[in-house]
């Protein structure tokens, strides 16, 4: 199963009356699960392990996301940046290079905010709107999934 399938799952998952889709195969297994009342992970998980290599299957799973006892900023003003694609979350174009954005920063459209890599390519994600950095959802080199948010921005 290629990347293309998998996010034609996604999506069915998110757009039909169904809050869950498992496929189970050989050498493979995937679990997409819906629930919009939580953010999701994508976990990897071992499969198989054969004499040379051992591979690794990506299974979506809905996990809850813990609320820091920080003052968050008020949600009903923030839009939100999402990830376009199933892939692993990078704030910097290379170690050595500093983030694209931090919070407090200010983004226009097509202004740079992180890359993700999905099947070793690194697509770069731009901003889609003007406005401030408010927080940042997730950690550097961390696997993402498709339409999981990534960037709060408050508007400009």
């Amino acid at each position: 199963m290629d990347l293309k399938e998998i996010q034609a799952l996604i999506k069915f998952v998110s757009t039909a009356g169904v809050d869950e889709v498992e496929i189970n195969q050989k050498d493979f297994k995937l679990l997409i699960k819906k629930n919009p009342a939580q953010f999701t992970t994508a976990q990897y998980t071992p499969v198989a392990v054969q004499a040379a290599a051992m591979t690794a299957a990506p299974i979506a799973s809905a996990a809850p996301v813990a609320a820091a006892p920080v003052a968050e900023p008020k949600a009903d003003n923030l839009i939100t940046i999402k990830s376009p694609m199933v892939g692993t979350f990078y704030r910097t174009p290379n170690p050595e290079s500093p983030m694209f954005v931090n919070v407090g920063d200010d983004v226009k459209p097509g202004k740079v905010v992180c890359i993700i890599e999905a099947m070793k390519l690194f697509n770069e994600i731009e901003s889609e709107i003007s406005g401030k950095i408010v927080k940042v959802l997730v950690d550097n080199a961390t696997p993402v999934e498709y339409d999981q948010p990534l960037f709060l921005v408050e508007p400009a």
